[in-house]
């Protein structure tokens, strides 16, 4: 039987996939919205179908039907009632990627209540106009404070902008070391590495996805890479140690968990990932990554089980 010791390094080692993603920060003024969203798909597309191949079927072969889908729908509505408590990241994308073509220095002090619009450069120089597209500077005259957006300091933006990105990462990582932890303990050791190896190979969009705008704050790079490393590698180890003890708790409880952690999952694809890709004018690039995505996993599935 696979130790918990095991555990811990398998989901270790897919956790520290995270900082593999956040490299691309060193030439973050290259990084365009396509490249960014397309990011995000080819994220999305893994782990639906990690959620479905790794999860929701193993599941019903262990267990029943109505055990899976009761997991799938409390692991859903978990993750929607987490955006009530945590904040998530979609919804401020476009603060941190003001439109007027501010660079990373005045992303750090700048935030606009607009759009990113048309913009393709991620931190690079746009068109000078502003969210609403009407030429006028995206950074104002400190008008646009009164209407939600505004001049903040570097410190009340950068903090902002950190509790943001920290509970999208724990919202979208936790699902993930759980879906491990209760494959490891239910003996399904082929389904934990395959999953170990899908969310390693996921983990590396979604580290870059995270590390872009948490580089626009201000911060170093060396800081993005260790705390991009460090958000995958914590949530999902201690997720993993949860539900390898939770199934350790008693006999039959897989379908339940796989399910649990597949609806979570699924939620964070239509919550979070696909409303983000989805915002900017590159819904193509970002659809065709989400189906490279899925392809990728059904390979790897096939190579794995044979």
């Amino acid at each position: 039987m696979t130790t918990l010791g095991s555990v811990l390094g398998v989901t270790s080692v897919a956790g520290l996939a995270t900082g593999l993603g956040a490299l691309p920060v060193f030439f973050r003024h290259r990084v365009t919205h396509r490249v960014y969203d397309a990011a995000l798909g080819l994220a999305a597309g893994l782990m639906v179908a990690a959620s479905v191949f790794g999860l929701v079927i193993p599941g019903m072969e262990e267990g029943t039907l109505r055990a899976v889908m009761a997991g799938v729908l409390l692991g859903g509505g978990a993750l929607l009632g987490g955006n009530y408590l945590v904040p998530h990241l979609h919804a401020e994308y476009r603060e941190w990627f003001p439109e007027g073509g501010a660079t990373a220095d005045d992303a750090a002090s700048v935030e606009t209540a607009g759009g990113v619009g048309d913009a393709d450069s991620v931190g690079g120089a746009g068109d000078g106009e502003d969210a609403n597209g009407n030429g006028e500077d995206a950074s104002g005259n400190g008008e646009d404070a009164g209407n939600g957006g505004g001049i903040l300091s570097e410190r009340e933006s950068s903090l902002r902008k950190a509790l943001l990105i920290g509970g999208a990462i724990t919202l979208h990582n936790a699902p993930e070391g759980l879906a491990i932890g209760v494959a490891f303990a239910s003996g399904l050791e082929e389904v934990a590495l395959l999953l170990a190896v899908v969310i390693g190979l996921q983990n590396v969009p979604d580290g870059f996805a995270f590390a872009v705008p948490m580089a626009e704050t201000g911060m170093s790079n060396r800081r993005v890479i260790w705390y991009t490393t460090l958000s995958g590698v914590v949530p999902q180890v201690v997720a993993s140690v949860f539900g390898y003890s939770l199934v350790g708790l008693g006999t039959g409880l897989f379908p339940v968990s796989s399910g649990f952690a597949a609806g979570a999952m699924l939620a964070v694809v239509f919550r979070e990932l696909i409303p983000s890709s989805h915002g900017h004018g590159h819904a193509d690039a970002a659809t065709g990554a989400f189906l490279v995505g899925f392809v990728l996993l059904v390979v790897v599935d096939a190579v794995v089980v044979v």
